[in-house]
C-alpha cells in the first residue's frame, strides 16, 4: 500500500497475519507474518508456513456459514448477501476489481454456495468443516456468519456447536 501510515504509531507493533491460499503465499507468511490465514483446510499449507518459520505460530482457517432455522433460506441469504465464497478457483482472492466479483458471482447459483456453507439447525455440517481445520493442523478457527442474524447464530454456537468442541 503506497503511502499507507497508522496514527499513532503504538509502542509495540501490531501483530501481522498473513492469508494464504498457494503454499508459496504460505512460505512467506511463516517467513514474515505473526500467524497465517486461510480459508481452505488445507495441510499442504499449513506444512508451507511452519517449515518457513511458523511453527508455534497462530493458524486461523476462516469458515463461511449462513445459520437459519430453515436450511434453504440461510443458503438463499449467503448467495445473495456473499456468492463470491463458492467462485471456483482463484476467482474468489484475485480479480482486479469490484465489477470483476459482481460478474463473475453472477454465475454462482444457490447450489454452489450450499456446497461449502452450512446453514441449518443441524450443528453436524458446521462441527465437521471445524473438525476439517483441526485435523488440518490449524490452532483456530474464525467463523463468517452471513447475514443480520448474528444474535441467533451466537446463541446456536453457544448451544450446539461451542460444547461440543
Amino acid at each position: 500500500m503506497e503511502q499507507a501510515r497508522l496514527y499513532p504509531v503504538p509502542d509495540e507493533p501490531p501483530e501481522i497475519y498473513v492469508a494464504a491460499s498457494k503454499p508459496q503465499a504460505a512460505e512467506l507468511a511463516g517467513r514474515i507474518g505473526d500467524g497465517f490465514i486461510s480459508t481452505a483446510p488445507s495441510d499442504e499449507l499449513v506444512s508451507a508456513f511452519e517449515e518457513a518459520g511458523g511453527s508455534g505460530k497462530p493458524k486461523i482457517g476462516m469458515i463461511h456459514v449462513a445459520y437459519d432455522e430453515d436450511e434453504e433460506a440461510g443458503h438463499e441469504r449467503a448467495h445473495k448477501l456473499w456468492p463470491n465464497l463458492a467462485l471456483a478457483g482463484s476467482g474468489g482472492q484475485e480479480l482486479p476489481a469490484p465489477r470483476d466479483f459482481e460478474e463473475s458471482a453472477a454465475n454462482v447459483t444457490v447450489a454452489d454456495v450450499a456446497e461449502s456453507t452450512p446453514a441449518g439447525a443441524d450443528p453436524k455440517p458446521y462441527l465437521d468443516l471445524i473438525g476439517s481445520y483441526e485435523d488440518a493442523g490449524f490452532t483456530h478457527v474464525y467463523v463468517h456468519q452471513i447475514g443480520d442474524n448474528q444474535e441467533e447464530f451466537a446463541e446456536f454456537a453457544a448451544r450446539e456447536l461451542l460444547p461440543r468442541l
